[in-house]
């Protein structure tokens, strides 16, 4: 039995996301862990969601209740969330549901933006993960691998896809009013991942030509020469992130890498450079004054962190706060956040970050997303057909195998009467009419839900032990395969 526990951006709070988002490494080996009756899991984490698939070794009455409570137990000791909360949070789909819901996902159709590419690569590294932990599965590699062709086949058939659609897209959508010219606008891009480069081909798409990146981990200079653009050293961080007109955040890294503190001391250190961070800014918006009190309480942080009284500072360099700053804007994608959110206490500043983009995120289009549903409702249900007759393919096998045990017998003792073959091949042909209906039947009460039905009956009617029967078929297979090795060494 396959579940999918889930927690998102429709049915949790960003805070629990963003805690959801931090060492989430362990979960899976955590959950493999929790019982014997689980046999793999792989956990989806990104920005808007957290998910964990998890395969049960058999249909239990009780599985849900299981499922939830290795899942909190595992996130829980991961992340210090408290487990109870988890419990109310996530969210239980099963069966031909949990494989519907991970098509969805894949194809981006519960996404924040309907339709974003990232998703797609996310479930696919996600089980990459899973594969180098050793937690999958062989349904949920089958379940992982039909998501991401059935999310190829709604990007090639459908409208979804097309447009570009991402959290990055939209971001800058968002900030549109706010440029006057992406053109002359200058942007300091932190990260170098999979969205640093999709936050890149973006801006470069509206037409931006200075941007330089800047790494927390120190891969900037290798994105850097890659992408044709100036890398950003630890040193001039704070000047330049204080100096342009955008920021992209992007990050992996853990904790806060831009805040107040730091955008404060880099206008300081522009001015003390005899650069005033105010001139070396592009008008991008009106922009309201920050209230004075905390205005005063930035710039008396700022000259508490330089050792200075606020009169020898002032004398030396100006005020440390650029009381003409023309508008910045910060766009933050990472989660957990990349930005403090008391960056908007600077004068000029305006954050964007991934809670507000969600709120501005535009409503779906109707028609093609509704195509798009339909391909992930036949798609999972072919999953799940495939996944119902497999669960009676040992019933199958053994049954096959009594049989089949018995015809050898047969022909045997009609070898030793002096048989010419005929009855052999007649035997032979009655054999797989004979096994024709119940083979065809198995798949029926798989799909029925009612595979133990015919388990059952197997047992009743024939005296076998499917399990027991199905052992020995895959013991003489291995003992062949030992065989032919042998023979061909």
């Amino acid at each position: 039995m396959l579940m999918c526990l889930t927690a998102s951006h429709k049915n949790a709070s960003f805070d629990l996301l963003e805690a959801l988002s931090v060492r989430t490494d362990s979960v899976a080996r955590r959950i493999t862990e929790h019982t014997e009756c689980v046999s793999g899991a792989v956990v989806v984490a990104t920005c808007n969601r957290f998910e964990a698939y998890i395969d049960f070794d058999e249909p239990l009455t009780s599985a849900q209740a299981v499922a939830l409570e290795a899942t909190a137990d595992a996130v829980a000791a991961a992340s210090g969330i408290d487990a109870a909360i988890l419990r109310q949070s996530l969210e239980v789909h099963s069966g031909q549901d949990a494989a519907e819901h991970l098509f969805a996902v894949a194809a981006g159709l519960e996404s924040v933006v309907v339709g974003e590419g990232e998703i797609a690569g996310q479930v696919r590294r996600s089980l990459e993960r899973a594969r180098e932990e050793g937690t999958t599965s062989s349904d949920l590699e089958r379940l992982f691998q039909r998501a991401s062709q059935t999310s190829r086949g709604i990007k090639n058939r459908t409208p979804l896809g097309r447009a570009g659609r991402s959290i990055v897209r939209l971001a800058l959508d968002l900030a549109e009013s706010r440029i006057s010219d992406w053109s002359t606008t200058k942007v300091l891009l932190v990260g170098t991942g999979a969205y640093a480069g999709a936050s890149l081909a973006a801006l470069r798409d509206r037409g931006v030509t200075d941007v330089s990146v800047y790494s927390p981990s120190g891969r900037g200079a290798r994105f850097a020469t890659k992408h044709d653009m100036d890398n950003v050293s630890s040193t001039d961080f704070a000047r330049l992130a204080a100096s342009v007109d955008v920021i992209v955040t992007c990050t992996t890294a853990n904790g806060h890498v831009i805040d107040a503190e730091l955008l404060q001391r880099g206008r300081l250190e522009a001015h003390s450079a005899g650069a005033d961070a105010a001139a070396t800014v592009t008008p991008i918006g009106a922009v309201a004054a920050a209230p004075a009190a905390a205005h005063s309480a930035a710039t008396a942080g700022l000259i508490a962190g330089t050792g200075l009284d606020g009169a020898t500072l002032e004398a030396a360099n100006g005020c440390p706060v650029d009381h003409d700053a023309r508008a910045q804007l910060v766009i933050d994608m990472g989660l957990p956040r990349n930005v403090d959110p008391d960056v908007q206490t600077v004068r000029g500043v305006e954050l964007l970050d991934l809670e507000t983009i969600r709120i501005h995120a535009p409503l779906e289009e109707l028609q093609a997303t509704d195509e798009a549903r339909k391909i992930v409702s036949r798609a999972a249900r072919k999953f799940s057909d495939v996944t119902d007759e497999q669960s009676v393919s040992d019933a199958v096998v053994a049954l096959r195998s009594h049989v089949f045990d018995l015809l050898e017998d047969e022909i045997q003792r009609a070898a030793g009467r002096g048989d010419d073959g005929e009855t052999a091949r007649a035997l032979r042909h009655l054999t797989g009419v004979l096994l024709h209906t119940p083979t065809t039947r198995a798949k029926d009460f798989a799909r029925a839900g009612e595979a133990q039905k015919y388990r059952d009956a197997i047992e009743t009617l024939f005296g076998i032990s499917v399990d027991g029967l199905a052992s020995a078929a895959e013991d003489r297979a291995v003992a062949d395969d030992a065989a032919r090795g042998e023979a061909t060494a």
